[in-house]
């Protein structure tokens, strides 16, 4: 190879791109002459006028002589480099006009995205329009693909020119190309292993490691790119070292676990009608000792030549264990007269070894388990007609005919076979009185002949007359009168259905005034169940992943078993409905959320079911649980739609058991006491949300159930929360959102961590404190962000505990870093609720219209709740009277006058809320 730098090189590269020689210019030669002419050493040689001639004749030339000309005056240069280091090249060239634009090349070819820069500096003297350009060419990290010969070209008067060459190269550590890798082989199986690396620079000669010690028959001069390893017997790890002029370089250590070999001569001992006893002869596994034997077996059928040759069954195989030796094992409790295809694979502390291929085995028939049934025999003049039926035992095997044996009191035993008739006439000699005659049947099979009935006596005949039937007495206007009674009482009841059915979701059953015990009572109706299709069918038709698909199988409820009654609340996206789980010993009330598929994307609906497997994981007394899901078809669509099971809370959600309290046609009071506690429930169950990393999105007093215990739990992750629509809004082309529940940042980015969920639970404080009260009434949601944004709040309920509310302001907080956490909010409330008195029976709630007895009530904000009431004056007070508290209905709630209760104990410091001043 010639020198970068030399004449010929620059030649071959010059006429790769179909250039001629560079000419040497005028102006070069014009400058050559003048110096050696007339220089001042030589002035006294050549006259004076040969001077002035040839400077005058250099003023006259073409200025485009000077393209003429190689205009190059500095070349790349060669580097080398080791891969991942910058490299860079320099060209330089000087010019007269208008400065080029310089190109790099790579081996003759133009670099398009070359990282190059370009310098151009003035050199004219005198008036002279001559540029000095510099191009650097940059390689940020030099790679096998950047080596080559590199030069500059540019384009002056028509004609390119290249500079000298210069070469890149590149020099370092070598590099794998392949490793070895981790892998299993059976002891003493040959097996290969490959690696490979290069430079430059060449060459680069391998060196084999087993366990850090050094192969040498891997060591040579020529790359051993493959190790050939005979057999192992025992695990071992390879690595392999790569060395050339610049050092050496060793590659990732694979480990080759060595495993036992596959069993052989797996072949049938003996059979029994209801046993198989199997041996095999063990592979061998190395240094370690077989620890056992799994032998797997599983029914054939007419279809098993379709999967005999694949590696998995295609149903779950009886799997058994065998300690070994000896190698050989009794299967028991099978089918007599049923063929199985058996396979057995053994096992070492390093893994399980290879399965045998399936072999094929039948157990033999046996004889049947029971005699014939309902063995009769009648006696008609000389005949005898014997019945039977086929036994209700196991035939264990095919069934070829039937034997029947009869004897008298003085004549031998005759056996007859009847083959495979159920009944038989036996001619009788003489007149055919023959005492004491008694009847046997047995079944038989290839196996031999099953056990005898019981001999059943010779009876006569009795023939059985059938009575006639009865003529039919009744008129017939007797019929046309049930009828029509009969019409009426189904309308009746229709109607009264109808009416029932009006009143119960008038008001979604919030002002039902059905009581027992002082305790809402919801009633069961089953009103429709599911169709039965198989779960893996279901799951099929879904197109989700299969990811999801195999977590789904370990909550899906068979769909059969679930029986659905009243519908509890239905919106746009679903409805909540009354439901019955029948389990294997109890029959189970559970509440049925449905969902309307179609009107959910693909996405949505796996978003559902993805957080339905969430909720599975579930373990809290204050987050509601789920039992279960399954689907219900959908004719429509084409494919189910999804059903969520979840425990039926007896008193329902929180938010309507807080607006029965008040409006309701039986009021019932709740103490300051009650309220905290639901309040520390939500925070227990919240607290608990956070830690899994679970964000609610959607926590609000409707969201919330209250059991049986007056516990408050957690519900509603985002699987039913389009039910409830009319509390969210659509902006755009968003996602409906409760704006009024939702943070601030959420509502500006849509971005929820666990901090915009404590803003939600501020809020269902307040829903909490003014016992189901609405937020923000008079504030239309699409105004919700710019009143949020102005500063203003929800205001303190009338009532509420100074402390409490304090603790509202601080899950308002602009920052959601300044918000507390929810197990903070935990242990605040638990201590304020310790802090209160034990409750107390209030006196009797008075109800009463206050139109006339307040002549100047104060407004209430749009943000709810009454501003703190000044102090009146003692002589003008009403002791029996606290606060008045406004309904859109006009109604006003008046309770006695009780001791203001405890401030919240807490040690933070909790500022007024943003905009109180403002009337927020």
């Amino acid at each position: 190879m010639p020198s970068p730098g030399s004449p010929e090189l620059g030649r071959r590269a010059g006429d790769s791109l179909a250039l001629p020689p560079p000419p040497q210019g005028a102006q070069q030669l014009l400058r050559k002459v003048w110096h050696r002419l007339c220089g001042a050493p030589r002035m006294g040689r050549v006259p004076l006028a040969w001077c002035l001639a040839l400077c005058c004749w250099g003023c006259v030339a073409p200025k485009g002589a000077q393209a003429e000309t190689d205009p190059f005056v500095g070349s790349p240069r060669n580097i080398t480099g080791a891969r991942g280091l910058m490299g860079a090249l320099r060209c330089e060239l000087q010019v007269q006009g208008e400065p080029p634009e310089v190109t790099w090349l790579r081996d003759g070819q133009a670099l398009e995205l070359a990282d190059s820069t370009q310098t151009q500096v003035p050199l004219g003297e005198d008036g002279q329009d001559d540029w000095k350009v510099v191009s650097q060419l940059r390689i940020s990290s030099l790679q096998l693909s950047d080596a080559g010969w590199y030069q500059c070209a540019v384009v002056l008067g028509g004609k390119t020119f290249v500079s000298q060459p210069g070469y890149v190269g590149l020099e370092g550590l070598p590099y794998f190309l392949e490793e070895p890798e981790d892998r299993t082989v059976a002891a003493n199986t040959p097996f290969n292993l490959s690696c490979r690396a290069q430079g430059p620079p060449e060459p680069v000669d391998l060196l084999w490691l087993q366990d850090a010690v050094p192969l040498t028959l891997a060591m040579s001069h020529g790359p051993q790119q493959t190790l050939r390893v005979p057999g192992l017997n025992k695990t071992s790890s390879f690595s392999c070292e790569a060395h050339n002029a610049k050092g050496v370089t060793t590659s990732r250590t694979a480990t080759i676990t060595v495993l036992p070999q596959r069993p052989h001569d797996l072949h049938l001992v003996s059979r029994q009608p209801t046993e198989l006893e199997v041996a095999w002869t063990p592979g061998l596994s190395g240094i370690y000792p077989l620890t056992h034997c799994t032998l797997q077996a599983v029914l054939s059928d007419d279809g098993v030549g379709v999967w005999l040759g694949e590696p998995d069954p295609p149903e779950e195989p009886v799997t058994l264990q065998a300690s070994v030796p000896p190698h050989h094992l009794r299967l028991g409790s099978l089918s007599p007269h049923t063929p199985y295809h058996i396979r057995v694979a053994c096992t070492s502390s390093q893994g399980p070894s290879p399965w045998t291929h399936w072999l094929p085995v039948e157990t033999p028939e046996g004889v049947p388990l029971g005699p014939p049934e309902n063995v009769s025999a009648m006696r008609n003049g000389s005949q005898a007609l014997v019945r039977w039926q086929e036994p209700r035992a196991p035939l264990q095997g095919t069934l070829l005919g039937y034997r029947l044996a009869y004897r008298g009191q003085d004549t031998p035993e005759v056996l007859m076979d009847i083959g495979l008739k159920r009944e038989v006439i036996l001619e009788l000699r003489g007149d055919g009185t023959v005492p004491n005659l008694t009847v046997c049947v047995a079944a038989y099979t290839a196996a031999g002949d099953g056990p005898w009935s019981l001999p059943v006596p010779l009876e006569p005949w009795h023939p059985v007359s059938e009575p006639p039937a009865p003529a039919f007495s009744w008129p017939w206007w007797y019929v046309l009168l049930g009828a029509v009674v009969a019409a009426g009482c189904v309308l009746i009841l229709a109607l009264f259905l109808v009416h029932r059915r009006r009143k119960e979701t008038r008001y979604g059953e919030v002002f039902e005034p059905t009581v027992e015990r002082g305790e809402l009572v919801v009633r069961y109706r089953v009103r429709k169940s599911y169709s039965r299709r198989t779960t893996e069918a279901t799951l099929n038709s879904l197109g989700i992943s299969e990811e999801l698909k195999e977590k789904l199988r370990d909550v899906m409820v068979d769909r059969h078993k679930v029986a659905l009654g009243k519908t509890l609340g239905e919106g746009e996206f679903g409805a909540v409905m009354e439901g019955q789980l029948n389990q294997d010993d109890s029959i189970l009330k559970v509440a049925v959320k449905t969902m309307k598929i179609a009107i959910c994307t693909r996405s949505e609906l796996e978003d559902f079911l993805s957080e339905a497997v969430c909720m599975k994981e579930f373990d809290h007394p204050n987050v509601m649980r789920l039992i279960g899901v399954c689907f219900q078809g959908s004719e429509r669509e084409g494919f189910p739609a999804p059903v969520v099971i979840l425990p039926f809370m007896k008193h329902g959600d929180l938010h309507s058991f807080l607006l029965y309290s008040r409006l309701g046609d039986q009021p019932v009071f709740l103490p300051t006491q009650m309220l905290v506690k639901f309040m520390a429930d939500i925070a227990s169950g919240m607290e608990y949300l956070s830690t899994k990393r679970f964000i609610h999105r959607d926590l609000a007093a409707r969201n919330c159930m209250l059991n049986e215990n007056m516990s408050v739990c957690v519900a509603d992750f985002g699987l039913s929360k389009k039910i409830y629509n009319g509390d969210y809004y659509r902006q755009g082309r968003i996602a409906k959102m409760p704006v009024k529940w939702i943070a601030i940042e959420s509502l500006a980015d849509r971005v929820y961590t666990s901090k915009s969920d404590v803003w939600s639970f501020g809020v269902t404080m307040w829903e909490i404190a003014t016992r189901g009260q609405t937020p923000y009434p008079g504030v239309e949601n699409s105004e919700i962000y710019d009143y949020l944004c102005q500063g203003n709040r929800l205001k303190q309920p009338v009532g509420c505990l100074d402390g409490l509310y304090a603790l509202m302001s601080q899950c308002w907080e602009l920052n959601p870093r300044d918000r507390p956490s929810f197990s903070e909010l935990r242990e605040d409330l638990e201590k304020t609720l310790k802090a209160l008195p034990p409750a107390q029976e209030p006196d009797e709630i008075l109800y009463v219209n206050m139109d006339e007895g307040r002549g100047h009530p104060e407004p209430l904000g749009a943000a709810g709740g009454a501003d703190p009431p000044a102090q009146p004056d003692p002589k003008d007070s009403c002791s029996c009277l606290t606060a008045a508290e406004v309904h859109p209905a006009g109604r006003y709630v008046l309770c006695p006058s009780t001791a203001p209760g405890p401030t919240l104990p807490t040690d933070r410091s909790s500022p007024p809320p943003p905009g109180q001043e403002d009337g927020a």
